[in-house]
């Protein structure tokens, strides 16, 4: 693409940035720290707390109740709150942060006579913008060249994508109409055509800046969003069951325990409204505490908290996650269709021959004879969306354009002049659909550039430039074809340049060419794409090679790459393929690995048919015309050299365009998971074990195994501390050992089932024994210290088992140093437990432990090691079955 434009100096730069504005949107408001815990406080559970809490004052006041207890449970209520809080609102904030920085939009402006890339955010009023085809409108504004077609629906809701033009000497436009065809708007998308516009408009002034504080985002449940809420209902209700029953247990014992089933004693009690209502207040207390423990409320925020913290280490890993549904999805994916260039390939393509019409190859530009090069630089630099712009110390740069644009300019020598009288009358660009592009030109010479696929150009060429420039009849048809043949065999792909003087419409090609050359383009494959298909196939998922190249070519490609390494494995080309019917496909998608010459609407029939036979779809794209076919699968992964369209319907943009970066999302995907089923297995053992014994205590004549603020710090370390422990939990290699998970398979598995219940029942059946045995009671000095030593081995047993519940595996200290988070939290739980004991006091219903208390209790809490152990070595929890499927050497627990 040819601009004679000056743009802005950068004098007028500054000076327009002064006074317009940049073109920075304000953002938009986000929930406060004081609005997430005004909406926390708003919680139904956490209100009947703080009711009965004002109940509980009204009776201390009157001297009735226990001044101490109210003060604490106070305190510990908005302790835990303000901590879960503040956790929930940093962790949110940087993932927002996070992805907003990585999400920045590049814009190609002119300033100074150049060609330059900016951040969508420096653009000024009066700043000329370079557009193409897939490029978001980065602000408002006007042509001043070319045409356009652009998709607006997102602004007017126009289905139909709309034609802009440039203004007429003369002609007048309100430029805020959004259905006028003058007027360009930032956020619409630009489906066809090539452009400069000027900037009107920037920045909060634009019509999307004011349109901001009203777009809004669906935010679509995600599959694992549902699994986790489903299951946080049904913990609920059996909180809300067990927190009612423990309720009426604890007043059964106030009233018939205590008086020992005496009509008198009881009828009595009921007299004594004072003993009565402070028991049956506090009964009610420590139901609603007993709900508060056991409901997960931060459970389905466990999703945010583990992306967030799981954020940075994934764009070191080049992968940017969109839409949250996005990565949960990708470490369940059953088929991923893959796109070859830049992904299983290099992306660095290279013209390593040019073959002219007399079958005479030269390696290099420099080797051309001077007619033919002549001819080969006009249509190199023509017949192009790319832009080649110099650079401040006299060199070039080629901006826009994809890797194919770049390799073919690269080829020649764009210092070289023989386009300087050549004037570009109109073009037509390339598509995946149409597969070639075309330029009309005039001057020093005059006629339609070609530039495209083989099969479109070369059957129809009837003449050939020879070595002075001159047209020759072309007669070698069968020898260059054979040795296409043969670099298509080579994994090289051809690219045809030729002239017509026929007309050529977007819809229709010319009977007649003349051939410039053919060029040979080479994009070797990348060695670490080889192992990270063998890591995608080794965890359950197909992978199908998707490509414009030729059978040839794609077929070499896949070989070099392990994606055929059967003689069933399954090679289509696009017309095979809609050959086929629907179901005929569905037959042959689990041996198909390579579709070759594929068009747009292959893709979106793929995941369509995939879909249908319940499979979790992949899908790679780039392009325009793959915005659909990345929306309808399950997981989009956009290319971040790609479209802003392809980046815009995708779920995940791959910011390097490598396949080993895809393999890195599945990965982390099911490392998200896992770290949730973690983190679910530490949660519910302590649910289940202060369930048991709260509702055990009061029938075996128990008082208050733990206070009502011992609960709370138990919640407070189930929730929020224990959420920050199991989220940056490592990223394992065994994990794309295990096959994915169904769409309807519980996340609470078998192993974790039999964990929680093993360790919950034995952290309940340790804890009566202590409170109930005589032998126990002879260990401690006082009742006092007894009850404090319960409290005390109670948390350092969760603490120990902790270490169980983030291996499945013997060694409880594997990986342990790739989560320093962990290791941290769970010494600050130690450290603060300990202090506790000394500093607690009445509040905490604690006294300090001698050496030898301390001794007892954390051997007793230690018992968590064998007890897992124990369970680990007879329910044995099977791995690396689809490795051992696959043929393929176990892996071990090396983290990436």
């Amino acid at each position: 693409m040819k601009t004679n434009f000056k743009g802005l100096t950068a004098t007028q730069v500054e000076e327009s940035r002064k006074r317009y504005g940049s073109n920075r949107l304000s953002e938009a408001k986000r929930e406060t720290f004081w609005d997430k815990l005004k909406g926390n406080l708003e919680d139904p559970i956490i209100r009947i707390l703080i009711l009965a809490l004002f109940a509980n004052v009204i009776f201390a006041a009157t001297g009735h109740g226990d001044w101490i207890e109210t003060l604490g449970i106070a305190l510990a209520v908005t302790l835990a709150t303000m901590i879960s809080t503040w956790s929930e609102h940093s962790n949110e904030s940087a993932f927002q942060k996070t992805q907003a920085d990585a999400s920045k939009i590049m814009c190609k402006v002119i300033r100074d006579g150049k060609v330059k890339e900016i951040v969508i955010d420096d653009l000024v009023k009066g700043d000329l913008v370079i557009l193409q085809s897939g490029d978001k409108i980065p602000a408002d504004g006007k042509l001043i060249s070319g045409d356009l077609r652009v998709d607006q629906a997102s602004l007017n809701g126009e289905s139909e994508e709309a034609k802009k033009n440039m203004l007429v000497n003369g002609e007048t436009t309100n430029f805020k109409d959004t259905f006028n065809k003058y007027s360009l708007f930032r956020g619409t998308v630009v489906t066809s055509g090539e452009s400069v516009m000027e900037v009107v408009e920037v920045g909060d002034t634009s019509l999307y800046g004011q349109m901001a504080a009203e777009l809004s985002v669906d935010d679509v449940e995600s599959p694992l969003k549902v699994k986790l809420g489903d299951l946080a209902g049904l913990i609920s209700k059996i909180g809300y069951t067990a927190g009612i029953l423990i309720a009426l247990a604890v007043l059964f014992q106030r009233v018939f325990i205590y008086n020992n089933f005496d009509s008198a004693l009881i009828a009595d009690y009921f007299s004594n409204f004072a003993t009565f209502g402070g028991d049956l207040l506090q009964a009610v207390i420590i139901g609603v505490i007993i709900i508060v423990v056991a409901v997960p409320e931060g459970l389905p925020l466990m999703i945010a908290m583990v992306l967030s913290m799981n954020m940075k280490k994934m764009l070191k890993s080049n992968v940017l996650v969109r839409k949250l549904i996005g990565i949960e999805t990708s470490g369940n994916l059953n088929i991923l269709f893959s796109d070859k260039t830049g992904t299983i390939t290099k992306g660095m393509l290279e013209v390593v021959t040019l073959m002219s019409g007399d079958s005479k190859e030269f390696a290099s530009y420099d080797k051309l004879p001077q007619g033919l090069k002549k001819i080969v630089h006009t249509s190199v630099v023509n017949n192009t969306n790319a832009i080649i712009s110099k650079t401040d110390d006299g060199g070039v740069q080629v901006l826009g354009g994809n890797a194919t644009e770049k390799a073919v300019l690269g080829f020649i020598n764009p210092n070289d002049n023989f386009s300087d009288n050549v004037q570009v009358l109109a073009s037509i660009p390339f598509s995946s659909a149409r597969k070639f592009s075309a330029t009309k030109i005039d001057g020093d010479i005059t006629t339609t550039l070609i530039k495209g696929a083989p099969e479109k150009i070369f059957p129809n060429c009837t003449h050939y430039y020879d070595a002075d420039g001159k047209k020759q009849p072309f007669t070698m048809f069968k020898e260059i074809d054979a040795v296409m043949d043969e670099m298509a065999g080579r994994s090289i792909r051809m690219l045809v340049l030729a002239t017509t003087d026929e007309e050529v419409t977007e819809d229709s090609l010319p009977s007649e060419y003349t051939l410039v050359g053919v060029l040979g383009i080479r994009d070797d494959v990348r060695p670490e794409a080889v192992e990270a298909i063998k890591d995608v196939q080794s965890a359950g998922v197909q992978v199908v090679m998707i490509t414009g190249d030729r059978k040839e070519t794609a077929v070499a490609i896949a070989k070099e790459s392990n994606i055929l390494t059967s003689v069933d494995d399954v090679v289509l080309t696009s017309q095979e393929l809609n050959e086929l019917s629907d179901e005929e496909v569905k037959e042959l998608l689990p041996n198909l690995k390579v579709v070759s010459r594929s068009l747009p609407t292959d893709k979106s029939r793929l995941v369509r048919l995939a879909q249908e036979l319940e499979l979790v779809v992949g899908m790679t794209g780039d392009g325009v015309n793959d915005g659909p076919a990345l929306k309808r699968a399950d997981v989009g992964f956009a290319m971040g050299s790609g479209t802003e369209v392809a980046k815009e319907a995708g779920d995940i943009v791959i910011l390097d365009d490598n396949f080993q970066s895809i393999a890195q999302a599945i990965l982390y995907g099911r490392t998200i998971y896992r770290s949730i089923q973690k983190f679910i297995t530490f949660q519910l053992t302590l649910n289940v074990a202060a369930l048991a014994t709260n509702f055990l205590a009061p029938l075996i004549g128990l008082t208050q195994p733990l206070t009502i603020t011992q609960m709370l710090w138990v919640n407070l370390v189930m929730d929020s501390l224990g959420a920050l422990a199991f989220g940056s939990e490592p990223a394992l290699r065994r994990y794309m050992q295990e096959r994915p998970k169904q769409r309807t398979e519980s996340i609470v598995t078998k192993d974790m089932a039999v964990a929680v219940v093993v360790s919950g029942l034995s952290l309940t059946g340790i804890g009566i024994w202590m409170l109930q045995s005589d032998f126990a009671a002879s260990l401690f000095d006082t009742p006092e210290t007894l009850y404090t030593g319960y409290f005390a081995f109670f948390i350092l047993f969760a603490v120990v088992n902790g270490f169980h519940a983030r291996t499945t595996r013997l060694n409880i200290l594997e990986n342990i140093t790739k989560n320093p988070a962990f290791i941290k939290i769970m010494c600050l739980i130690v450290v603060v437990q300990i202090t506790m004991t000394i500093i607690g006091g009445d509040i905490l219903r604690t006294t300090v432990l001698s050496l030898r208390e301390w001794t007892i209790v954390v051997s007793l809490a230690l018992l968590a090691l064998p007890i897992g152990f124990l369970r680990k070595l007879i329910f044995v929890e099977k791995e690396g079955v689809l490795a051992t499927e696959h043929g393929l050497k176990e892996t071990t627990g090396e983290s990436v």
